[in-house]
């Protein structure tokens, strides 16, 4: 058994190895709200910014454009982008908060290196809690999903939404609000672990709908109003809070920190309209985040000491104001023509799916009726014939994605796309800063971490040097014998030994177990499917232990 005496040794040591090197502050400025609109292209606001009648929130905080390329190739996934803003790494496809495998791109020599291990990367929020900061998410995907994820984990892929899970409760964060309450339940995961649960136990409110939002008063709190995403916001039921209730909400909490602190706010599903090739679910989607953003800058200007990023992780859709029909008549093309067709539709793509499957009847002339109901639009012989098709397919268990109603909307609004995916342009800076510190011109999307390691006054690279360490580096010399008990394989366990002591550390969870008891850790213990990462702060504790007794 440890005496009271070793265990507050052990403690203050772990505190030694855990204090983080801090770089110059930027006057003035305690708290970031960092605003993602994923796939927010600059046609899209454009086209938001006619819809809505007026600039946009973040217009007159536009200061630059952000280049968004992984390290490998061009045209960036969601994960590495929103990496290389978490953690100022870029990587590479499907790569969450950790360094990548390949590093191709011209311009990346000398500044990063390929690591074949994809070890682990300390994040801008994770900086921001270690120094004492109140820290938050905010989307309207699952908060697993692969921004918010980027920012609270770290995965080698980002569909392991059962890990990201695990990690996000256990990674200290104070504030977490969107969809993805399917991850956190007992009976959904393969480990059998009941989340929320866990979450209570570590004094967490947990709400799941707008009521109990808007009520909420204290920290910590997790937010989950959805199984899985929440809906786009023109389907948006009353009992789903909207993005701005949601930031509102996030920032009122969190301001109460007297060290300040570090919110992460993504529009999750501008990304998922685009893809979709939907104008209506898009531009909608885009001016609720406008909302957000409004909502941020409101606290932002009469707090005085807050900054506000707005910007995009990358381009999807490749979306143009005038398509193939306009190429004679562009100069003669009036403002209506394009905007008429969006602002009849009263739902997104997605929302006029369910629509007509929650109907039960999917013959021709239900689907004509509710296309017109809720897309404003009557349907071609062609059209008709198409969705027909889909909707059949659809009922008998297709997977299938609806990739046909947005482009029948857009033909109407002559609007063009070029892909269902993404691509590769740059994106919008905004930025406020209540002494006009901000970075202008085109910069690269991991500028903007280091933008807020100096706003904030933090140093990644030093915590990079005592955080998600590998083992083999950490043990090396030391005579400790490490090995990976898998006996349950949804829940590894890495075991250190050294002079008749036991460390047992979890994955993907901050709970060190050193001969039978238990020590919360200040970060996360990572497995990516072949080897442990840990803190220098979990090493040093078999280390201690094993000198102290051997003396």
């Amino acid at each position: 058994m440890l005496s009271k005496r070793l265990l507050l040794q052990l403690l203050l040591v772990g505190i030694l190895f855990m204090a983080p090197l801090y770089a110059e502050q930027s006057a003035g400025v305690k708290n970031i709200i960092l605003m993602i609109g994923d796939g927010m292209g600059i046609p899209h606001l454009t086209l938001s910014r006619w819809v809505k009648g007026a600039p946009l929130a973040m217009d007159p905080w536009i200061c630059g454009l952000v280049r968004t390329y992984n390290s490998d190739t061009p045209i960036a996934d969601s994960a590495p982008a929103a990496t290389a803003m978490a953690t100022g790494f870029k990587s590479v496809p499907g790569r969450i908060a950790v360094r990548p495998e390949k590093v191709l791109m011209p311009g990346l020599e000398g500044k990063q290196a390929a690591d074949p291990r994809n070890t682990p990367l300390v994040t801008i929020l994770e900086a921001a809690r270690l120094a004492g900061k109140a820290t938050g998410i905010v989307a309207t995907s699952e908060i697993e999903h692969a921004t918010p994820a980027a920012f609270s984990a770290h995965c080698i892929s980002r569909k392991d939404y059962e890990i990201i899970a695990e990690q996000q409760v256990y990674n200290g964060l104070d504030l977490a609000f969107g969809g993805g309450l399917k991850y956190l339940k007992r009976g959904e995961r393969k480990d059998g672990d009941d989340l929320l649960r866990e979450l209570d136990k570590l004094g967490y409110e947990i709400l799941q709908d707008r009521a109990a939002l808007l009520a909420a008063d204290r920290l910590p709190v997790f937010g989950l109003f959805a199984e899985l995403d929440l809906a786009f916001d023109i389907d948006r039921p009353d009992t789903q809070p909207s993005l701005a209730e949601m930031t509102a909400k996030a920032v009122d909490l969190l301001k109460a920190d007297p060290d300040g602190f570090f919110l992460m706010v993504e529009g999750s599903k501008i990304d998922w309209a685009a893809h979709a090739n939907d104008p209506a679910g898009l531009t909608g989607d885009i001016l609720a985040f406008d909302k957000a953003i409004q909502a941020a800058l409101d606290f932002a200007q009469k707090n005085g000491e807050t900054a506000v990023i707005v910007t995009a992780d990358h381009s999807t859709g490749g979306l143009s104001i005038g398509d193939a029909s306009t190429h004679h008549s562009y100069e003669s093309t009036g403002l209506e023509t394009f905007l008429e067709p969006i602002r009849k539709a009263r739902r997104s793509v997605e929302g006029v799916e369910k629509e007509i499957l929650a109907a039960g009847d999917v013959d021709p002339g239900s689907i004509r009726s509710q296309v017109k109901q809720w897309m404003g639009m009557e349907l071609t012989r062609d059209e008709r014939l198409s969705l027909e098709d889909y909707f059949r397919k659809r009922k008998t268990g297709s997977k299938s994605y609806n990739n046909l109603l947005g482009p029948i909307l857009s033909r109407r609004a002559r609007l063009g796309w070029t892909t269902h995916g993404h691509t590769g342009g740059d994106v919008v800076l905004a930025v406020y800063h209540p002494k006009n510190d901000r970075p202008t011109g085109l910069i690269e999307n991991t500028s903007i971490n280091e933008y807020m390691q100096k706003v904030l006054g933090l140093d990644l690279a030093s915590l990079n040097r005592t955080l998600y360490l590998p083992v083999d580096e950490l043990f090396a010399a030391t005579g400790v014998e490490a090995s990976i008990d898998l006996s349950s394989p949804e829940n590894p366990v890495l075991r250190v030994k050294k002079n008749g002591h036991t460390l047992r550390l979890a994955a993907n969870r901050n709970i060190a177990d050193i001969d039978g008891k238990m020590v919360r850790l200040k970060t996360l213990t990572v497995f990516n499917g072949k080897e442990f990462f840990i803190p220098k702060e979990a090493a040093n504790l078999i280390v201690s232990i094993a000198k102290e007794s051997g003396r």
